[in-house]
């Protein structure tokens, strides 16, 4: 499978995935920039890798869709703690603010 179609199908993965709400992924789908990357999803937090085979990278901020609606981001690493935001567009803003170029 080539790197477009994994891609792809990561995509569908996580939408199929369902530990991830929608409004995340359709505002992170949107971002060229995120869109290009592989979505994994590990303890219900959406990454974004440069590779589309594990290891996956650990070089962007990822988000968890927390109980009660809002999005606490982190990263690179879990002990990387951004903060909590109450909406993903902000959430997918904060993983933008650094996502490495590719």
């Amino acid at each position: 499978m080539d790197t477009n179609a994994a891609v792809a199908e990561g995509w569908r993965r996580a939408r199929a995935d369902g530990r991830v709400r929608a409004e995340l992924l359709d505002l992170a789908w949107a971002e060229p920039r995120l869109r290009r990357r592989f979505p994994w999803i590990g303890m219900g937090e959406l990454h974004f890798s440069r590779t589309t085979e594990y290891p996956w990278t650990w070089d962007a901020r990822f988000v968890l869709s927390e109980y009660g609606g809002t999005y606490f981001v982190m990263g690179p690493t879990r002990q990387d703690a951004v903060g909590r935001v109450t909406t993903a567009r902000e959430a997918v803003d904060l993983v933008l603010e650094t996502l490495p170029e590719d």
